[in-house]
């Protein structure tokens, strides 16, 4: 009767020990759940704060370069005003004029060749930055990626440590403090290590 009686409690006690692991390995899970999903959301989030850092400094030198350009067109027009009319100071002549005329037609159409050129320069410059950004996107996806699968890894390791160590403490027939210890004692170990 006695052995009977001894036998019932070591089984309670057994069970106790496994529900308490079962909870750890459950609480684990979760936190490993909530770190990885605030992980993603960080990333996420500086992801797109990059992207409109990126986004304005683009802004920024765009329209540096079109003061810069409109300065030039300015300074170009001024110099050619100054120059005409020394030119018909100097030489009241109906051919001057039609030269000079020509001369005018000739620098507009070479400005406008120039302005062109850096539009097209600049067009190309932008969508390399576009490429380069697309090709960082792609970048920091494969680098979630790696990160989710090493964090899928962990957490496995640590499910099949948890199951390892609830056999040990099932195998062997320790009192219930023991395995509690036991098992706080691994989990804190396994925190460390992270």
């Amino acid at each position: 009767m006695f052995e009977e009686k001894e036998a019932e409690k070591n089984d309670d006690e057994e069970e106790e020990v496994r529900m308490m692991i079962m909870m750890m390995i459950m609480m684990m899970t979760m936190m490993m759940m909530i770190v990885v999903i605030m992980m993603l959301m960080l990333m996420v989030v500086v992801m797109v704060v990059m992207m409109l850092m990126m986004l304005m400094v683009l802004m920024v030198m765009v329209m540096m370069m079109m003061m810069m350009l409109l300065l030039l067109m300015m300074l170009m027009m001024m110099l050619m005003v100054v120059v005409m009319v020394v030119m018909m100071m100097m030489m009241m002549m109906m051919m001057m004029m039609m030269m000079m005329m020509m001369m005018m037609m000739m620098m507009m159409m070479m400005m406008m060749m120039v302005v062109v050129v850096v539009v097209v320069v600049m067009m190309m410059v932008m969508m390399m930055m576009m490429m380069m950004m697309m090709m960082m996107m792609m970048m920091m996806m494969m680098m979630m990626m790696m990160m989710m699968m090493m964090m899928m890894m962990m957490m496995m390791m640590m499910m099949m440590m948890m199951m390892m160590i609830k056999s040990w403490i099932i195998r062997s027939k320790l009192s219930n403090q023991s395995a509690s210890i036991l098992c706080y004692g691994t989990l804190f170990l396994l925190l460390i290590f992270f």
